[in-house]
Formats: C-alpha cells, sequence, structure tokens
C-alpha cells in the first residue's frame, strides 16, 4: 500500500464525521480541536461521533466551475448545521440544484472526491445529501 493511500486512511475526519466535544462546557466542534475556544486550558477534550444528520444553514450554487469539476456542474456547496449543533461545510449531491432551499434536512453520505488521473489515488470522503 502506497504511503499516500495509508496516510488518507488514517485520517478519521475523511471519512467519519469525529469532532470533539468539550465535557468542561458541553460545546461540539467539526473539524475536532484539541483545546476548547471557550475553556481554553481548563477544558477537557474528548472525540465526539456526530450522526450526520443536519440542515442546509446556507448554501451556494456551482454553475461556473474549475476544470476539474466541470463534469458534474451545476453543484451546490452548503454550509450543514448538524443537529448536535457544529457546522461544516460539504458539498450537496443526488439533488436539483434549483430546489435546494435553506432548512431543508441533509445526511451524511460516503462519496468520491477526486482521482489523481485515470489510474491514480482515489479520495474517497464525506459529502451530504438532501432528504425529502
Amino acid at each position: 500500500m502506497s504511503d499516500t493511500v495509508r496516510t488518507w486512511r488514517h485520517i478519521q475526519e475523511r471519512y467519519n464525521l469525529i469532532g470533539s466535544e468539550c465535557t468542561t462546557c458541553g460545546k461540539l466542534y467539526f473539524p475536532p480541536r484539541v483545546i476548547c475556544p471557550e475553556c481554553r486550558r481548563k477544558g477537557n477534550i474528548e472525540s465526539f461521533q456526530f450522526s450526520g444528520k443536519g440542515k442546509i444553514h446556507s448554501f451556494s450554487i456551482v454553475r461556473t466551475p474549475t476544470s476539474d469539476f466541470k463534469k458534474i456542474a451545476p453543484y451546490a456547496v452548503a454550509i450543514i448545521e448538524l443537529d448536535e449543533g457544529a457546522k461544516l461545510t460539504s458539498q450537496l449531491v443526488d439533488c436539483d440544484v434549483d430546489s435546494l432551499e435553506i432548512g431543508d434536512p441533509v445526511e451524511m453520505v460516503f462519496r468520491k472526491i477526486r482521482e489523481d488521473g485515470e489510474e491514480g489515488v482515489i479520495s474517497y470522503g464525506f459529502k451530504f445529501k438532501v432528504k425529502k
């Protein structure tokens, strides 16, 4: 196994919604943090597995993409507010971009992110799908 593939497989945040929780104040963060911005040194940080469910907080439709994304245009990129409260940015997939609305429910799905040439490494990770 190449070092590149091994490195990507060991980055759990690419394959799971693993963030962190400050057990002192209860705040949740994604991506994970090593120090709580609220509690600073008094905070106690632990790993936290998010459910992968949430809603669209805001979104943008990309109609004129870079050459790497021309095959999938138009596509939407959204700020997702997870049910647990943390927010993250992700691409929305399997949806009609013209019917998206703020507040639409979404769930995490596992998809191809990119491909390094026709015979190169394929990187996978999470995206979000609208649940209507």
